[in-house]
């Protein structure tokens, strides 16, 4: 098994040198997949895995899932209706959890992703940190994001994804949902 270092090393030569154009894709998506158990592991490499592609030349940004989701459901519509209900049945997770993912699933995050995308889109040596992907549990994967986003990605977007892979094109969120192939993206560690 690789190490992280090794593994990020690894990915910053596959962007390098571009993805080829492939049956899949030619957008530059790029997965470090590591294992859940090195979550923390990873957020402690994230400052100088930063300093490091600063060095190199690149205008790095970040977008944190965990953020993002944090923001959206601060604001949502229906928050004022939530904290009313979870007084009521505090310890209805399922309930709870089904409300908070049919808000995600609005395309909201989505949304919020792709206006970053556009942002980027004519900076020259932009790069995109996607990171916190964890926090997507029990809502949603970055999958069903990905595949919305399609043909959005025009500056390197490297995705932390907490989990295993199974294939050349098939992910486990977390290692224990079920393998999604649908990705269309190049995947380094795992």
């Amino acid at each position: 098994m690789s190490s992280l270092k090794a593994d990020f090393n690894e990915l910053l030569e596959r962007i390098r040198h571009g993805r080829e154009l492939g049956h899949a894709s030619f957008e530059p998506i790029y997965y470090l997949v590591f294992s859940p158990g090195k979550i923390l592991d990873v957020k402690r490499q994230m400052p100088a895995w930063i300093a490091k592609l600063k060095n190199d030349g690149w205008d790095v940004h970040l977008f944190s899932i965990l953020d993002n989701i944090a923001d959206i459901l601060k604001n949502a519509p229906l928050r004022h209706i939530w904290l009313k209900a979870d007084k009521r049945a505090p310890t209805d997770w399922k309930k709870t959890n089904l409300s908070l993912a049919n808000t995600l699933a609005n395309g909201s995050l989505q949304a919020t992703l792709e206006e970053k995308l556009a942002d980027l889109e004519d900076h020259g040596k932009a790069i995109l940190l996607v990171t916190d992907l964890e926090a997507l549990h029990p809502y949603m994967r970055i999958g069903a994001i990905e595949r919305k986003l399609q043909g959005k990605f025009s500056v390197p977007t490297i995705f932390f994804y907490p989990g295993e892979r199974t294939g050349k094109t098939r992910l486990k969120f977390l290692g224990y949902y079920p393998e999604d192939g649908n990705y269309r993206s190049v995947h380094v560690g795992g």
